[in-house]
């Protein structure tokens, strides 16, 4: 996040939040210092020992912004690379940073038509 965007973002939601915010505390301090860092609603389940202030599900209960936010969006970009993983396990760096953008192309096009 820090290397591709000037300003942090308000909202991060991320399977494993609860360990990046204080990771991205420590090392980034100012420039973190007004971002939430919430945990998806796909993973929150086996997060039995964060606190409830983690959570996107709790954070829709009072935030327009999280409630309209797909939490588990990534989940879905995860799902359609699964299916490059073995073609990209042979191809030499180069090769596969190409396939792999070909294919996102492809993929986004595809569901921007159903939309």
């Amino acid at each position: 996040i820090y290397t591709h965007f000037p300003i942090a973002p308000e909202i991060v939601i991320y399977d494993f939040a609860c360990q990046l915010a204080p990771y991205s505390l420590v090392r980034e301090a100012q420039y973190f210092a007004k971002t939430r860092f919430l945990i998806d609603e796909l993973h929150a389940q086996g997060h039995t020992r964060c606190g409830r202030a983690c959570f996107a599900s709790n954070a829709m209960l009072y935030d327009d912004r999280v409630r309209a936010a797909n939490t588990s969006a990534a989940e879905c970009g995860n799902n359609g690379l699964g299916r490059v993983r073995k073609s990209v396990s042979y191809m030499t760096y180069g090769h596969a940073v190409q396939y792999t953008k070909a294919y996102l192309d492809v993929w986004n096009r595809c569901k921007i038509r159903r939309i």
